[in-house]
């Protein structure tokens, strides 16, 4: 009995010791990911994936048969977001790959300019004048919709994945 009051009394003196930080009241970065692990076996095509670390939307899975000494393979190939390239990589169907973060926006285009950076507004009425379309289909595409806009306005999707943004598509529509 004695020997548990003392180590009850120990706890309690070390407890007393401990002071909080001071900076325990401000606030930090959460830290947040700009991924997260899925089991190889949840991926589906028109999802996205991260393929030798590109951030890829996927057009082809592909499952193998298990192996006299091992788990089923499943191959995925996809195009990279951000440059349009394709990428492929095999993975063992019970282990974890990686998904981006993703997040989209629609903002109303106003105007483009001639290497391509558009002019944009958001539902808080704020404007943004650093974001460029990636090619040159998509650029023509939006610039020509902008030209011939009436009444309706011109929304452009942007998409954000791992701290990147890119635009994805546009149209022709009332927000």
């Amino acid at each position: 009995m004695a020997k548990d009051l003392r180590a009850a009394k120990n706890f309690t003196n070390r407890l007393a010791r401990m002071t909080p930080s001071e900076n325990d009241d401000d606030v930090t970065d959460s830290g947040a990911s700009l991924t997260y692990p899925v089991k190889a076996t949840t991926l589906r095509v028109k999802g996205f994936v991260l393929l030798r670390r590109h951030p890829c939307k996927i057009v082809s899975l592909s499952t193998s048969k298990t192996g006299k000494h091992g788990h089923a393979k499943i191959h995925a190939v996809g195009i990279d977001v951000m440059s349009g390239k394709k990428y492929d990589d095999i993975f063992t169907s019970g282990h974890m790959v990686y998904v981006p973060v993703i997040s989209q926006k629609e903002y109303i285009a106003v105007d483009i300019n001639d290497a391509g950076y558009m002019t944009l507004i958001d539902d808080a009425g704020n404007t943004r004048q650093d974001l460029r379309a990636q090619d040159d289909d998509m650029r023509e595409s939006i610039a020509q919709k902008l030209a011939k806009q009436q009444d309706t306005d011109v929304l452009v999707t942007v998409m954000k994945i791992m701290d990147q943004e890119v635009i994805m598509a546009a149209k022709i529509g009332v927000k």
